[in-house]
């Protein structure tokens, strides 16, 4: 497994890491296209293919984490909606444990998430989270995604981390594939994001369900 004695910092992602992915996956896969078909006046089928088709188009872009473009796009009141919802909004259950063990071990927590910056605080309100974090990082202040290397360049100048005594949590493997391009030593993958789905298969990585099982 890890080996904890070379990692002074760990980055971690949000959604599916530390946050249940099903409050995202029903708002993104759910609400939107409901919300889409009656809006436009169309079935709900149609919405969907639309939708998808829409989401395709900006996969692993800034765009595709940004509110701001959606709400453009749709003609919808992304933040309300996802208000609407916020009652799926929850930690993982082994993640209150992982992140005091590792404050207790002396590591930097660092939130790098490529959520909106109102996403972002939203779910702080809902879990507290921000309170294990020695940082917070939403990829919109740089306007590139943590797919694209330019990112990790930007990230690593202004926070000064050891790329070699670094440790990056996704549950995102064409994240975890651009981390480990540009050079992060130690990657971990979360098979599990969602509560509502089956397990992810990663064959690339060492990845994890429990991360009481790691500590």
């Amino acid at each position: 497994m890890l080996n904890w004695s070379k990692i002074d910092t760990v980055l971690l992602d949000m959604d599916g890491t530390l946050l249940d992915l099903h409050y995202d996956s029903h708002f993104w896969l759910n609400v939107i296209p409901e919300q889409h078909a009656l809006a436009r006046g169309i079935s709900l089928d149609a919405a969907k293919a639309d939708i998808l088709k829409r989401y395709q188009a900006v996969s692993g872009q800034i765009q595709w984490y940004c509110l701001d473009y959606w709400e453009q796009q749709l003609s919808l009141p992304i933040m309300e909606l996802k208000r609407e919802s916020q009652h799926l909004i929850k930690m993982r259950e082994d993640v209150p444990h992982f992140l005091t063990e590792l404050k207790k071990a002396g590591k930097e927590l660092i939130l790098l998430t490529n959520a909106h910056p109102e996403s972002v605080m939203l779910k702080f309100e809902h879990t507290a989270i921000d309170n294990y974090l020695d940082g917070v990082v939403s990829t919109h202040e740089y306007g590139v995604s943590k797919e694209q290397q330019s990112l990790w360049h930007q990230v690593q100048k202004d926070l000064g981390f050891n790329k070699q005594r670094t440790l990056f949590v996704d549950d995102s493997v064409p994240v975890l594939n651009a981390a480990r391009e540009y050079g992060i030593e130690h990657l971990l993958a979360v098979a599990n994001p969602d509560s509502q789905q089956p397990h992810n298969e990663i064959a690339d990585y060492l990845s994890v369900t429990d991360y009481r099982k790691i500590i």
